[in-house]
């Protein structure tokens, strides 16, 4: 196991991920193509940007280490959740905390973190 750290797509604030002795964190995902998108539209495009990045670190969902997300008004945790369990595996879901903030840009309403294991 390669104890290098690794940075991708680094920018002058944030990276989108890093990778460390065989995990890869990301950074904070938000609806980057359409924010003024509905909730569940939202939700959806940071899910594919999670699948997109991890799989790009040579990880994929069923390696979820943690998860939190944050979303705008809380009230909307029944409708993530309805997008939540389309996305995650059963059986590999993981340790999770969903909690209302203030997001950087008003038109957000959601932001998901996760840290995943290299795949084998």
């Amino acid at each position: 196991m390669s104890t290098e750290l690794k940075r991708a797509h680094v920018g002058k604030r944030l990276s989108e991920y890093a990778v460390y002795n065989g995990v890869v964190y990301l950074g904070g995902q938000v609806p980057e193509v359409n924010p003024e998108a509905d909730f569940r539209a939202q939700t959806r495009e940071v899910l594919g940007h999670i699948d997109r990045l991890l799989a790009e670190a040579g990880s994929d969902k069923t390696r979820i280490l943690t998860c939190q997300i944050f979303l705008a008004d809380i009230a909307l945790i029944g409708q993530m959740n309805e997008v939540w369990d389309e996305w995650v595996p059963q059986g590999n879901t993981p340790p999770r905390a969903t909690v209302e903030a203030k997001l950087a840009d008003p038109r957000y309403l959601i932001e998901v973190v996760v840290s995943a294991a290299l795949n084998a």
